[in-house]
């Protein structure tokens, strides 16, 4: 089965991403700088790790459960 991507709840708009985690960063992929939009989150397109804005339209605490952006949907 495969994993779901990993969520990670961030106080910054803007965030950078290289894949590293649980895996040295070697291993990861280049470096990226991402920016949370009007959505509250912003997915990295190299490993589809998610970033949510915490307090934003996407967390978690506050999620209305709508449809994913990434996925096509709009609002």
């Amino acid at each position: 089965m495969i994993q779901p991507p990993e969520i990670i709840r961030t106080p910054k708009s803007r965030v950078s991403c290289d894949g590293s985690g649980d895996i040295p960063a070697a291993l990861g992929h280049p470096r990226v700088f991402l920016e949370i939009d009007e959505h509250g989150y912003v997915d990295c397109g190299y490993c589809d790790r998610r970033f949510v804005l915490v307090g934003g339209p996407a967390d978690a605490a506050g999620h209305d459960g709508g449809p994913d952006i990434a996925s096509g949907a709009s609002i």
